[in-house]
């Protein structure tokens, strides 16, 4: 039985991170869904599998660019989706929540551009 809403997972994941669907895998049809989804050399495996991840997850993903990647999200204006940028000892830090309780910390160390 499917734990997520596969339509939110891609609204969220697609439309509004801007992520591309890499692969999608079922055992059978009615099996839960693992997806690979990636954007400018990032990759996430999603899984609807019992056991793969608990919620309240989290991703830190280093990167550079993250002050134009939070103004390519601001200007979406996605509901309640509107994170801001944190200046932390060890950088700018860009924390995004999924539907499903999880985080993605997109940061930029203080020496990149």
């Amino acid at each position: 039985m499917p734990t997520i809403d596969q339509a939110k997972a891609r609204e969220f994941y697609c439309d509004f991170l801007g992520f591309s669907v890499d692969f999608e895998h079922r055992f059978e049809a009615d099996m839960p869904l693992y997806m690979g989804v990636s954007r400018t050399g990032m990759t996430l495996h999603l899984s609807e599998h019992y056991g793969d991840a608990s919620p309240g997850a989290t991703v830190y993903a280093p990167m550079l660019g993250v002050h134009a990647l939070h103004k390519e999200l601001s200007d979406k204006k996605y509901g309640d989706g509107r994170p801001g940028i944190v200046r932390e000892p060890w950088g700018d830090v860009l924390t995004v929540h999924d539907p499903f309780g999880n985080r993605i910390r997109f940061s930029q160390d203080m020496g990149g551009a």
